[in-house]
């Protein structure tokens, strides 16, 4: 089993028929809801990844910090610059509130996934996986995520010409 760091091809499929919106909640119209989930190595999420699945989801070894399905996410809505239009997500983050606490689990990994139902679209939706590079372990502590800077050369979703 592996994860990869990509787009999902349903991600790439869905994009050109109008199945995600990346604006932000207070856009008109509203963006889409998103969400976050943390997978053990044992799972296998890439390019043919198409919906978010418990199969080899964490669990929390000590307590209730880690929920099935993970955590949402805030859209920071969608910026051009030159030839790249992108998004990116606000930190999973203590100061946003939003970290995962008293944590005892390892992950290897995520799933960025679309939970809002769109007509002639299935719900949860694969955006992206992000393999972290290695087993990560957090021991009765707090697991953050933090995303790059939302730019064209760094944002975690990058469309470029």
């Amino acid at each position: 089993m592996a994860i990869a760091s990509v787009l999902t091809d349903s991600f790439k499929t869905e994009l050109m028929r109008s199945g995600h919106n990346f604006d932000t909640a207070g856009a008109t119209p509203a963006g889409n809801a998103f969400k976050l989930a943390l997978y053990t190595s044992s799972a296998n999420l890439g390019t043919t990844t198409t919906v978010y699945s418990a199969t080899n989801e964490i669990t929390n070894d000590a307590g209730s910090a880690y929920v099935a399905g993970g955590k949402a996410l805030t859209n920071s809505g969608v910026t051009t610059s030159t030839v790249t239009s992108h998004t990116d997500f606000a930190d999973l983050s203590v100061a946003n509130g939003t970290a995962w606490t008293s944590a005892s689990f390892t992950t290897r990994g995520c799933l960025i996934y679309n939970t809002t139902a769109i007509s002639g679209f299935t719900t949860n939706r694969a955006v992206c996986s992000i393999d972290f590079g290695g087993d990560k372990t957090v021991s009765n502590g707090t697991f953050s995520i933090e995303f790059p800077t939302n730019s064209s050369s760094a944002a975690i979703i990058r469309l470029t010409s």
